[in-house]
């Protein structure tokens, strides 16, 4: 029994040396062999990582940085714009105050990093999931219009303020959802494309709100029927600013916490079907996305300066008004994210994010940024209000009749996109021969 159990023993000490010992027969002891060689090999492996592991880390780290840098300012093609905005610094102090030189860049230089602000936030929305990653990605799209508007409010041009964002609401609207739905249209022809109704629906119900809260201090303003002359239109825009502001957090509430259900895709099928094209599209972690994020928009703030400052300049010099540049022009390189990604979701058969986009960054824009921007003036001691000017008022009306009725059925084609755009390029001829009436003209 006692030979026995040694010899069991001895097999059980052969067997916990084998996997530490390399190729040695002539070991002398069972005992010598298990003592020392597990304390030797790991002292082995601990020294080597050791040794090795930071410049391992480091060498991993920066092609982890260098990839990044590649994937956001290099691989778009859209990127090859991007040194226009350091020329447009160097134009502003070097040029003599050539205003339309400036204007034009700067104008030029916003245009990828507002398309690159898109794509930093589409990344982020991996994350996030599917409802905050749309509210993120309307949020982010509109950066570049919120930091303009505050730069213009801070030099007291109230209306390029609202005028630009007024132009977003419109290019939103008609432009980058008329150029989603005639893309999707063409590549899925024979497909009838749809979307959730329901959800279009209470976007168009908040900017008929937002056409309300601008309508009447115009109404007001323009009628003579204020009780209190000058400071009536102001009070009652302050007023419906704070309202509309409480009108949108509780949109976001119902959105996000109370009926997520409600803004369910109508199309299961079709997300399950493109997870993988979703995982392909994954380039960056969650913190590079954030960082990205940070460094695009202040960039976006510095240009923004420029362009802000070389506006009127740029109208005198290309006899175009201040009012088509700002409605028109402005929007169009503001919203590039918006184009980029309605159009790109609509390819894939995905209306209801190209809806989230468009229709929701139009609809962020009446319902937070101009009451925002409202209040921000209020904070300031600046007088800006939301009387937008008949001219204004009524554009926006009818913009936001004709893209409801456009979607109260829930589906899209080609035709419908066409229509859109075509609706735009009318509001444009408009107001390239619309004048901006002076304050002794009302």
């Amino acid at each position: 029994m006692g030979s026995a159990s040694a010899g069991d023993k001895m097999d059980a000490d052969f067997d916990e040396e084998t996997p530490f010992s390399s190729t040695s027969p002539s070991s002398t002891s069972a005992n010598t062999s298990s003592s020392v060689k597990p304390h030797s090999f790991h002292f082995d492996s601990s020294s080597l990582p050791k040794s090795s592991s930071p410049s391992f880390f480091n060498h991993s780290r920066t092609r982890l940085i260098s990839k990044s840098i590649y994937i956001v300012l290099i691989k778009a093609k859209i990127n090859i714009l991007l040194p226009f905005g350091p020329f447009a610094i160097f134009l502003h102090y070097f040029s003599g105050g050539k205003h339309v030189w400036v204007f034009f860049f700067a104008l030029l230089g916003i245009a990828p990093l507002a398309e690159r602000l898109g794509y930093a936030t589409e990344q982020l929305a991996f994350y996030t999931g599917p409802t905050l990653g749309g509210l993120l990605n309307a949020t982010f799209g509109n950066a570049t219009e919120m930091i303009i508007s505050i730069y213009a409010l801070k030099s007291d041009m109230i209306r390029v303020v609202q005028q630009s964002l007024l132009g977003s609401i419109l290019s939103n609207m008609l432009l980058v959802l008329g150029c989603a739905f005639f893309t999707g249209g063409i590549v899925h022809y024979n497909k009838l494309q749809v979307f959730n109704k329901a959800a279009a629906v209470v976007n168009s119900g908040l900017l008929l709100m937002a056409v309300m809260g601008i309508l009447f201090p115009a109404v007001l303003h323009f009628t003579h029927s204020e009780v209190h002359l000058g400071k009536s239109v102001l009070s009652l825009s302050r007023f419906s600013s704070c309202i509309m502001l409480v009108a949108y957090a509780s949109y976001l509430y119902f959105q996000l916490r109370s009926q997520q259900n409600f803004y369910a895709p109508v199309d299961q099928e079709v997300d399950t079907s493109e997870n993988s094209d979703e995982e392909e599209e994954l380039e960056l972690t969650q913190s590079e996305a954030i960082i990205w994020l940070a460094i695009l928009t202040v960039w976006v703030s510095v240009l923004s300066g420029y362009l802000v400052d070389a506006i009127e300049g740029a109208s005198e010099s290309l006899n175009m008004s201040v009012a088509f540049i700002s409605v028109i022009l402005l929007p169009i390189v503001g919203n590039a994210a918006e184009h980029a990604s309605a159009i790109m979701f609509a390819v894939k058969d995905k209306l209801d994010i190209t809806i989230g986009v468009a229709v929701g960054s139009s609809t962020q824009i009446s319902m937070f940024v101009i009451p925002f921007c409202v209040v921000v003036g209020w904070c300031m001691g600046k007088e800006m209000d939301l009387n937008f000017q008949l001219f204004e008022t009524a554009t926006l009306f009818i913009t936001v009749l004709v893209v409801a009725f456009m979607m109260q059925e829930g589906t899209s084609n080609y035709f419908k996109g066409l229509m859109l755009i075509l609706c735009y390029l009318i509001v444009a001829a408009s107001f390239f021969v619309h004048v901006d009436p002076k304050s002794g003209d009302d």
